[in-house]
């Protein structure tokens, strides 16, 4: 007795759909592409959900305009630290170097401005310099001498600190030059007719909101092109919809106070060339692979050490732009600061979805990691929790970030 098995053969879905999802809703997009891509949109999710709790609870004190600009203030020399971070571990490394170098930086600002009278724009680019020469030992050490980069920047760390307190004797200099502070607590200027509103913020949104929207388009072809995998159109727009009124909010509150700070533009401008970076350029991608495999990476060519050396050189360099950064808005150099800026840098990283073992992250991701730390923080002073608390809370978030990159790698290995 024979059995007709095609006769009982379910018709193949459509390419693109399941039988399952031809049916689902909006919700249920979002759904199957939230648990598609958790790794990319968990923390921005988690990021959204955060400010709107934070919102409630300090009954909108965390949307004021003066508060949303403080809050960019305060974090920017993190991100800027972040930024390099997130190279150096998806490297396969660590630099715990990058608060201590921070300090050394500002002190040898204030003494090239404050004691000897040098010009700020001068000053600025010999610090640039100076820790493009402590970024540079540093990898000479790890990627020429095969030296862990714990071990080097640990001795980094006590190296800069020292260096620090000889600088300044232990004592607070300053201020700087009114054009140096503007580094750290400047606005653009004001332009054009009274309208209520910052406009040169509000025309840099919309360039802003214009520049995402075409990218974002320019991205679906081409991963179209290719035959990859896209987001089905409503939720493409669902998400595009979300960055376009984010971007909105964010101009809105920043234009409605003294418009947007002279760092945040510094910072756009080192997001989308590192982001650029990290995706098209040779360089990014030789990053990632020596990170993600080195074995394979030599085999196919990739001079892992001098990607080494780049990346801490990279490093040394963002270290003191945020040490100028810090310095300026403190209007002093002190033999305190940047205590603690690089478990701040590595929390940022990892939260934004670096991965222990190196080999996955993105520039996007290390401020958004850097974005959450910064609302926790901000959002817990206004609710007066104290510091014991805001620590324990930060080590959970931190704790949980890395406890769901261990699971996420489980469950797709498996």
């Amino acid at each position: 007795m024979s059995t007709d098995v095609t006769a009982k053969s379910p018709a193949p879905a459509p390419p693109g759909r399941s039988g399952s999802a031809a049916g689902e809703g909006l919700l249920g997009l979002v759904l199957a592409g939230l648990r598609r891509n958790m790794r990319q949109y968990g923390m921005l999710i988690a990021l959204g959900l955060i400010v709107v709790l934070f919102a409630i609870w300090t009954g909108g004190d965390l949307l004021l305009p003066r508060n949303v600009s403080n809050l960019v203030l305060q974090n920017s020399y993190i991100l800027i630290l972040a930024i390099g971070m997130m190279l150096v571990i998806i490297a396969g490394h660590i630099d715990l170097s990058v608060g201590s170098l921070t300090a050394f930086v500002g002190a040898f600002a204030a003494v090239l401005t404050v004691q000897h009278g040098v010009a700020w724009p001068v000053a600025l680019v010999l610090c640039l310099l100076v820790g493009g020469v402590a970024g540079s030992v540093q990898g000479c050490l790890i990627a020429y001498l095969g030296i862990p980069s714990f071990i080097v920047t640990l001795a980094g760390m006590l190296l800069f600190r020292g260096l620090t307190e000889i600088l300044l004797k232990g004592q607070t200099l300053g201020p700087f030059p009114d054009g140096l502070q503007k580094l750290g607590n400047g606005f653009l200027p004001e332009a054009g007719p009274d309208t209520n509103y910052h406009n040169l913020t509000l025309l840099l949104g919309l360039v802003l909101i214009a520049a995402v929207v075409r990218q974002e388009f320019r991205d679906r072809r081409r991963q179209q092109e290719f035959s990859l995998d896209v987001l089905p159109t409503r939720l493409f727009l669902l998400k595009l919809t979300a960055l376009v009124a984010a971007i909105l909010v964010l101009t809105l509150l920043l234009a409605s106070y003294k418009g947007a700070p002279i760092v945040l533009i510094i910072l756009g401008v080192l997001v989308v060339g590192y982001g650029y970076m990290m995706r098209n350029a040779v360089f990014g991608r030789h990053i990632y692979a020596i990170g993600g495999n080195l074995p394979a990476a030599k085999l196919s060519g990739v001079k892992d050490k001098k990607v080494t050396f780049y990346v801490f050189l990279n490093m040394g360099v963002l270290a003191a732009l945020a040490g100028m950064v810090v310095a300026a808005r403190l209007n002093a150099a002190s033999p305190k600061a940047g205590v603690n800026f690089e478990l701040e840098a590595i929390a940022s990283s990892f939260i934004g979805g670096a991965s222990m073992s190196g080999g996955v992250g993105t520039v996007l991701g290390a401020i958004i990691g850097g974005l959450v730390l910064g609302v926790l923080n901000n959002g817990m002073n206004l609710l007066s929790v104290g510091t014991d608390w805001q620590q324990v809370i930060k080590g959970l978030a931190l704790l949980v970030a890395v406890g769901f990159d261990v699971w996420n790698k489980r469950k797709s290995g498996s």
